[in-house]
């Protein structure tokens, strides 16, 4: 007859739960779990959790970012959001960590295909970005960016890092800025 300890079971079961934490892929809704205000370095009191990809709306500095980028096109769109991880404990709860600000644009533009427009807009956007003072952004490391070109109802979506955007050589003409980054990294 085999016997176990309550012990046991306590320890096997929260063995699995935080394995399923930690392989799991999907994301839950923004709403699914409660985010802490700050960011949680990681200590020994936060050991023994399973850590999920997650992210975090930056409100405040939505809101700034987004009135600079319409007083560029009234009817642009723009936000901000922390991306990291939570921690998150066999209990349910989760801190979260962020790694880095990132940043979504959507412009209207005439055509798709005009990339000198494409360029422009780029430039225009990360000097809003690199304008932002630095205690506004959460995370150590740079974001990204991702933004969309709309023309009537076809679109085209680019996504870059802001270190690949810093990375260029000075001079490009809007164009090469556009043609570059669509390329991805080196």
């Amino acid at each position: 007859m085999v016997r176990f300890s309550m012990r046991k079971i306590r320890y096997s079961l929260l063995f699995w739960v935080l394995i399923l934490c930690a392989c799991s892929t999907s994301l839950p809704p923004p709403d699914a779990v409660p985010l802490a205000n700050q960011v949680t370095p990681i200590t020994p009191a936060n050991e023994g959790c399973g850590y999920q990809w997650a992210s975090k709306d930056l409100p405040d500095l939505s809101n700034k970012f987004l009135q600079t980028i319409q007083q560029l096109q009234p009817s642009a769109q723009a936000s901000a959001y922390a991306f990291g991880e939570n921690c998150v404990y066999a209990d349910g709860r989760a801190d979260f960590s962020a790694m880095e600000t990132d940043f979504n644009v959507t412009v209207q533009v005439s055509s798709l295909t005009d990339t000198n427009k494409c360029g422009e807009w780029i430039v225009k956007v990360m000097q809003v970005i690199v304008d932002i003072p630095n205690e506004e952004l959460v995370g150590p490391r740079p974001g990204k960016v991702s933004m969309t070109l709309q023309a009537g109802s076809e679109q085209k979506n680019i996504n870059f890092y802001i270190e690949r955007y810093q990375s260029l050589p000075k001079g490009l003409s809007n164009t090469e800025v556009c043609n570059k980054l669509q390329q991805g990294p080196p």
